[in-house]
């Protein structure tokens, strides 16, 4: 039994690549004209689709939006009982159905038609109703679906899925979309914490775990320890002369040093690694990252320690 599912799946994989190759060698001007278009738009992009395609049409419009591409979803039954609302004259509307005959779609294309949108169709039948009304139809069509029974929306909607895609990539490509860009409509996600939020809004500033260089090891590490940082600095926030961190200590331990009588200053490590406040924190894990450590201290334009960063909790 195990053997006949792994055979289906690997049927389906089949399928879907034999459907990306013939979409790929059916890539043309049709599609460069639809990202030109949807790139000039004044207005949104609004993707439109019924069941399975609609489904797919959500993560279509979601990713538009994402990268820079203002768009939003309209389901097409919805839209005949007042949604039609959320579409403005000049707007460009992605429809998309595997037949190009759905009759929701067909229901909205005279009010589409009233509104002056631009319509690019989605849909394996160039001779279909929404083809012919459709100012760019682009071609979805797929050899057979990946289902048994050649009915289940399979290949045709991931041939939808990425043609989608393609057109946001190709749109990001074109506006330059960078990654800074991309975290401005993500600023809840981790890419957005990286690149929005600088330094100085996550280090940490009350009771700095400083010691003097006159310091004996074991006093540092009782402060290490209060500070819960991992890490010492030695000296002033005027003047830093070293960090000892416990990395260090064990590191010495492992050496044989004798550091029951030592002094702080003696095993620090002089002149750390350091960023200033208004740096990024894509900037600082960065650094950490390279340097392989926990901690950065923070300083001013003064050289004055104003805080550490710890990131790697």
């Amino acid at each position: 039994m195990a053997s006949d599912a792994i055979t289906a799946a690997k049927g389906l994989f089949t399928a879907y690549h034999e459907a990306m190759t013939r979409l790929e060698q059916g890539l043309g001007t049709g599609f460069s004209a639809a990202v030109d278009m949807m790139l000039n738009t004044a207005g949104h992009v609004v993707v439109c689709g019924m069941g399975k395609s609609g489904l797919v049409g959500r993560k279509i419009a979601a990713t538009l939006a994402s990268t820079g591409t203002p768009s939003l979803f309209l389901h097409p039954a919805e839209a005949i009982h007042g949604d039609l609302g959320m579409v403005r004259r000049g707007d460009v509307v992605l429809l998309m159905s595997h037949s190009g005959e759905t009759e929701e779609i067909i229901r909205l294309l005279p009010a589409l038609k009233r509104l002056e949108t631009r319509i690019i169709a989605f849909t394996s039948n160039a001779n279909s109703t929404m083809a012919r009304e459709a100012e760019i139809a682009l071609d979805i069509s797929v050899d057979r679906e990946a289902c048994p029974l050649n009915l289940a929306p399979t290949t045709s909607s991931l041939n939808t899925l990425v043609l989608g895609d393609a057109l946001a990539v190709a749109l990001m490509e074109k506006r330059g979309f960078e990654a800074a860009d991309f975290a401005a409509t993500h600023p809840g996600g981790a890419l957005g914490r990286r690149l929005l939020t600088h330094v100085r809004d996550r280090m940490r500033v009350d009771n700095l775990p400083f010691v003097d260089a006159d310091s004996s090891v074991q006093d540092a590490l009782m402060t290490m320890t209060e500070g819960r940082l991992g890490l010492t600095l030695v000296g002033t926030p005027e003047k830093l002369d070293g960090i000892l961190t416990d990395g260090d200590l064990r590191r010495l331990l492992v050496s044989g040093a004798d550091l029951a009588g030592a002094r702080v200053g003696d095993v620090a490590s002089a002149d750390p690694l350091s960023i200033a406040p208004d740096a990024m924190m894509n900037e600082a894990e960065e650094k950490m990252l390279e340097a392989r450590i926990q901690c950065l201290v923070v300083k001013d334009d003064q050289a004055v320690v104003v805080g550490i960063l710890q990131i790697f909790e």
